[in-house]
């Protein structure tokens, strides 16, 4: 199964005010001890090139996605962009939508009709880089929420999307973690192997807001990464609800 596109990003919108991309698995969002060049640097660079423009370029990251992560990031071009757009990812206005490929189907969805909520307390460990999800309420770990449900099974794997309704560090990963159904391979939250390219099956898939300047709604979808696995999936988008046909659009 090989990658049939090897590009750090590629551009789903672009105004004056925004830049919203896809980004690939293993990519830096913003820059760590690593030293490797971030996708902060790499758009700047982007509009740079693109629009001849010299010295330095205003590029604000609004939020972040795990390195192992592919899937939708949204930057901002100008300050004022940057600000009203951190307000409404604070103020929950930003509908997100996941997807995730897991072994094993959540035992939580066999009571609930392939639907169901998870609420866990995350607490982060800032030396491993790791979070623990309590299933109560414990002393310096926020709450945490998502909504999940399964949208088909295909070659002994679940696809899963997955609403979170707050935005905690690894959240996902360490919920789903929680309740013993870790996504493809994320080594760190319990699943058994790694994926030889070190991604996890975990992508950011669609985003759905007001844009904060034009006040008319935007909605992103990301494809899939281009590879035979998750392309495979793309076919349970659409799934049956009371023997109707639904999409999966917000």
């Amino acid at each position: 199964m090989k990658s049939r596109d090897k590009r750090p990003f590629y551009v789903l919108y672009e105004d004056n005010h925004l830049l919203i991309v896809n980004k690939a698995a293993g990519i830096l969002v913003q820059g760590d001890h690593t030293k490797d060049k971030p996708l902060v640097e790499l758009c700047r660079d982007y509009v740079r090139e693109k629009y001849n423009k010299p010295g330095n370029v205003f590029m604000g990251l609004v939020h972040r996605l795990d390195r192992p992560v592919s899937g939708i990031v949204v930057l901002a071009k100008t300050s004022k962009a940057l600000e009203r757009m951190n307000k409404l990812f604070h103020d929950r206005k930003v509908q997100k939508t996941y997807w995730a490929i897991t072994k094993y189907k959540p035992r939580q969805l066999k009571k609930f009709k392939d639907q169901a909520t998870l609420t866990h307390w995350l607490k982060k460990d800032g030396v491993k880089n790791t979070v623990t999800a309590y299933d109560e309420e414990t002393e310096g770990a926020p709450k945490a929420e998502l909504s999940l449900r399964v949208l088909g099974k295909l070659n002994d794997h679940f696809l899963l999307e997955i609403k979170p309704k707050t935005g905690r560090p690894h959240q996902i990963r360490a919920q789903l973690g929680a309740i013993k159904t870790p996504i493809k391979g994320d080594l760190k939250y319990g699943f058994t192997s790694a994926n030889v390219d070190k991604s996890i099956n975990l992508h950011a898939r669609k985003l759905y807001f007001m844009h904060p300047v034009k006040k008319e709604p935007l909605e992103i979808i990301a494809p899939v990464p281009e590879t035979d696995f998750w392309e495979q999936f793309l076919g349970l988008e659409t799934v049956k609800v009371k023997d109707k046909d639904i999409d999966t659009k917000f």
